[in-house]
């Protein structure tokens, strides 16, 4: 491995550290009790090396689903072959996995920051995430297994908005019901729109 390869990955391997610090002590107690110095120490690193990937604790918390997709991703290996619809409800089990893993107050804080920044388009078509939703809805349509009068692409994006507005009522209620469960529930009702039309 060439120098500059080396170095890419660990800066990589750093801000994975950070991030994964930051979320286990969010665990722990309030996101905004957890200094910058503590999730340092957690980290292994010096407090440079925090502001040479992050400008701020608020920079961190934006970055912090960034591990979204990596964790999607790893959810989804090995089941390439599975039908879409399976793919499709892995895809939400372990999205809603993720989100009770930060818990809802690490959450409710990342809403909050997005809320302040500019706007943004978080539902980004080249994230594994959604490629690979869009993936599963395209497999469905191609064996007419679609809803009529909407496309793939509007489809990946009404789920998107759903589910993330499951997460905040979630939020909302101070996680005191099971993500899991009620987006289970949602993907059961969801899952009839593409049986096999007989």
């Amino acid at each position: 491995m060439e120098y500059q390869q080396r170095r890419k990955e660990q800066a990589r391997h750093t801000e994975q550290a950070i991030l994964q610090a930051a979320m286990e002590l969010s665990r722990q107690k309030s996101f905004d009790k957890v200094s910058v110095r503590d999730i340092c120490q957690r980290a292994g690193i010096t407090t440079g090396a925090f502001y040479h990937h992050f400008r701020s604790k608020e920079e961190l918390l934006l970055k912090g689903f960034s591990p979204l997709d990596q964790y999607m991703e790893q959810a989804l290996a090995g089941h390439a072959d599975d039908g879409p619809e399976e793919r499709l409800r892995r895809l939400l089990t372990s999205y809603a996995a993720f989100m009770e893993s930060l818990g809802w107050e690490l959450v409710a804080r990342y809403y909050q920051q997005r809320l302040g920044a500019p706007p943004s388009h978080s539902i980004d078509p080249r994230r594994y995430t959604h490629r690979t939703m869009l993936e599963c809805l395209r497999q469905c349509k191609a064996q007419g297994r679609f809803p009529s009068g909407c496309t793939p692409e509007w489809l990946a994006d009404f789920l998107f908005r759903h589910f993330r507005g499951v997460v905040i009522d979630w939020v909302i209620h101070q996680g005191d019901y099971s993500l899991l469960s009620k987006l289970t529930q949602d993907y059961q009702l969801f899952s009839r729109i593409l049986e096999p039309k007989t």
